[in-house]
């Protein structure tokens, strides 16, 4: 998913805006973003606490410097209270169907396909940090899975990337 594209994603009302930010930004699943409490962004630190991962694991994920930027512009105009994205009633959260129908929203505005969704953008967020030289183990952890094999299918490298991979033949301790 290009990056420009994603910004189209990102929907209108700001606490949908930030919730799919963050999404992308830590690769989290739609029910760990919108469980997110303030407590769970540790800005010294550079994490966000997962505490309602799947199966009820919880990890912690990194925290964009960039990302603690943008937060922090929400932060002093929302003012949230418990909830990093508090819902439409007092003391709730955002519920998952809210972020899905804002990405629904922006992906019609922008003409773009019934595949860009919020896990697409989790799948997205495995990919370039793959591309970017990140261990796949590392990548397993901050997406929660258990099996590699899962991780694996999460991440979608690029025929470029592959085609430039050198042979163990081609190296200098390769054979001789």
């Amino acid at each position: 998913m290009k990056t420009n594209a994603l910004y189209l994603l990102l929907g209108s009302n700001l606490g949908d805006r930030f919730a799919n930010m963050t999404a992308y930004a830590a690769g989290l699943r739609t029910s760990e973003v919108v469980s997110l409490r303030v407590a769970d962004i540790d800005s010294r630190r550079g994490t966000i606490h997962v505490r309602a991962g799947k199966g009820n694991k919880a990890r912690f994920v990194m925290l964009s410097p960039t990302l603690l930027a943008l937060l922090r512009q929400y932060y002093r105009a929302v003012r949230p209270q418990e909830w990093l994205f508090p819902g439409a009633k007092p003391g709730t959260h955002i519920t998952r169907g809210a972020v899905h129908h804002a990405i629904v929203k922006a992906r019609r505005k922008a003409r773009m396909p019934e595949s860009v969704t919020l896990r697409a953008c989790r799948h997205a967020f495995a990919t370039h940090l793959l591309e970017a030289g990140t261990d796949l183990r590392i990548i397993q952890l901050l997406l929660g899975h258990r099996s590699l094999a899962t991780t694996a299918r999460y991440t979608h490298v690029s025929t470029t990337r592959v085609c430039a991979a050198r042979s163990p033949l081609d190296t200098p301790t390769g054979p001789q």
